[in-house]
């Protein structure tokens, strides 16, 4: 039984340009015919640099986020921001549930910012200021420290 401000099961973050078409897809999917109301961005182009107002009330209306951690995940602003504001979540909501999932990238890369993670933040560094990049660095340690799934493509074996 949902909460009754609660109009979604499930939102789900993720980068689109890695995983939309594909694991994201078959995971949305499998979410909505097992009953489940899910919230998933369908804007593949990034609309400036805040977030969209209406993914904040997304996260504010669902009961818990799925995060799909790719390998460009964090060389998304739009991500890195989204995952800020479900950690805002789970913080003034104790029941609410935050599932990482880390798809062709080790937990660890996420919560020591190494490999791809590693070279986003390269160039975060250039570009941003630094109290965003140590506050988007402490959130991936955090989520990255959660109980979650790790998935191999098995196309590469």
């Amino acid at each position: 039984m949902m909460d009754i401000n609660c109009r979604y099961h499930v939102f789900l973050s993720f980068r689109g340009e890695d995983t939309r078409k594909t694991f994201t897809d078959h995971l949305y999917t499998a979410f909505v015919d097992q009953g489940f109301r899910t919230f998933r961005d369908d804007d593949e182009l990034e609309r400036g640099e805040d977030i969209n107002p209406g993914l904040e009330k997304a996260i504010q209306q669902s009961i818990s986020s799925v995060i799909v951690f790719s390998k460009d995940y964090a060389s998304s602003r739009w991500c890195l921001n989204e995952l800020l504001m479900i950690l805002k979540r789970k913080r003034t909501s104790s029941d609410y549930v935050v599932l990482p999932v880390f798809y062709n990238v080790d937990p660890s890369q996420v919560r020591k910012q190494t490999g791809s993670f590693a070279e986003a933040f390269a160039r975060h560094q250039e570009n941003e200021p630094s109290n965003k990049v140590k506050e988007w660095r402490a959130a991936l340690t955090k989520v990255a420290d959660l109980g979650g799934k790790v998935l191999k493509n098995q196309d590469d074996g």
